[in-house]
């Protein structure tokens, strides 16, 4: 992978990893903001699924922020674009599909083709 291309995929990243870190702490305020009281038990039983799904989200959000921050110590490394099983580099089509992504195509599928075998 040249130059350019590890550039192109640092601004990506860090872009991304700004917008979910702005989500979570989005997140984190509107979580704050609601203590209410409800006197319905039906309208307490939405707010705590509301809460629960909000709290999914986030989790969701904080793994991104982890995959994102690696992605971008892989680039610093030099070990960017290179498939962390096999040691092929992976194609800048996928990459620009998954910017944060460790495996190639070929190894992901085989992945999960395992899983799915597996059963997980």
């Amino acid at each position: 992978m040249d130059h350019n291309d590890l550039e192109y995929f640092r601004n990506l990243l860090t872009k991304m990893l700004e917008e979910a870190k702005q989500k979570g702490d989005s997140t984190l305020e509107e979580m704050t903001d609601s203590n209410e009281v409800f006197a319905d038990p039906a309208d307490r039983a939405t707010a705590e699924s509301d809460r629960a799904f909000t709290l999914r989200i986030r989790d969701r959000e904080r793994r991104l922020i982890r995959k994102i921050q690696a992605a971008l110590t892989r680039i610093d490394d030099g070990t960017y674009g290179t498939c962390e099983e096999c040691g092929e580099e992976i194609s800048v089509a996928r990459l620009k599909a998954r910017p944060v992504t460790r495996l190639c195509i070929n190894c992901k599928a085989k992945q999960e083709e395992d899983e799915h075998l597996r059963g997980d």
